[in-house]
């Protein structure tokens, strides 16, 4: 199969997140800001990857799975981009929209492999998980997720930092929150407190999500 537009890729995405994530049956076109005889949404059509009836669009089952990886690669690419890259914001939404597209022919693999695989983007959404990370969960190796991802009373090994400046980084490394440390999440509200070794911390979610935690199975 041809490889589909970029445009075409973003329908499938949002049909995913409204339908499938969220309690919609179908999306107005209006929503998906499209018309019926746009060519992103006949090309769609014509993969019978989704249906048009009256004001709505439906994702059909034939179409599942490529909205399914779309979703994948649009959400690894955001936890490339502001968790490895530090780009937060717009810059950082924009960014990750534009290489998205990119992560095809395995490169999605490597680059979640690369991240230890994920389990959900930088905004709590999960990542629809791929062979690699069936395969990882199989031989037993954990996935990384930040602080914030962690329940009270929940630990793990520190991964890797993500701080988005010099003052944060050492911030962080005079607590002793380093690679290969263990980390035990006390409480997450008002503030994020953590324990390394005997000394115990608080963080502010901004840096709390700096964190990354290599959760064990």
């Amino acid at each position: 199969m041809d490889r589909l537009s970029e445009l075409a890729e973003e329908i499938l995405e949002s049909l995913w997140v409204m339908t499938v994530e969220g309690d919609n049956v179908g999306c107005l076109l209006t929503s998906l800001k499209v018309t019926p005889d746009s060519a992103e949404l006949q090309e769609l059509v014509q993969l019978a990857y989704v249906e048009v009836r009256g004001d709505r669009v439906y994702l059909r089952k034939e179409g599942r799975m490529e909205a399914q990886m779309t979703v994948r690669r649009h959400r690894l690419a955001e936890r490339l981009t502001m968790d490895i890259l530090g780009m937060a914001g717009d810059e950082g939404n924009d960014q990750a929209c534009a290489f998205e597209h990119l992560l095809r022919q395995g490169v999605d693999t490597k680059l979640c492999t690369l991240l230890n695989h994920p389990t959900t983007c930088p905004h709590g959404n999960p990542i629809p998980p791929g062979e690699c990370c069936i395969s990882a969960q199989q031989k037993g190796e954990p996935g990384i997720v930040a602080l914030t991802e962690l329940k009270s009373g929940e630990s793990g090994e520190i991964a890797y930092l993500a701080a988005s400046d010099d003052k944060k980084m050492q911030k962080l490394m005079s607590m002793g929150v380093l690679p290969g440390s263990q980390l035990v999440l006390v409480q997450k509200f008002p503030s994020y407190i953590f324990k390394v070794g005997h000394s115990q911390f608080a963080v502010d979610d901004t840096l709390a999500r700096e964190i990354h935690i290599r959760r064990p199975l």
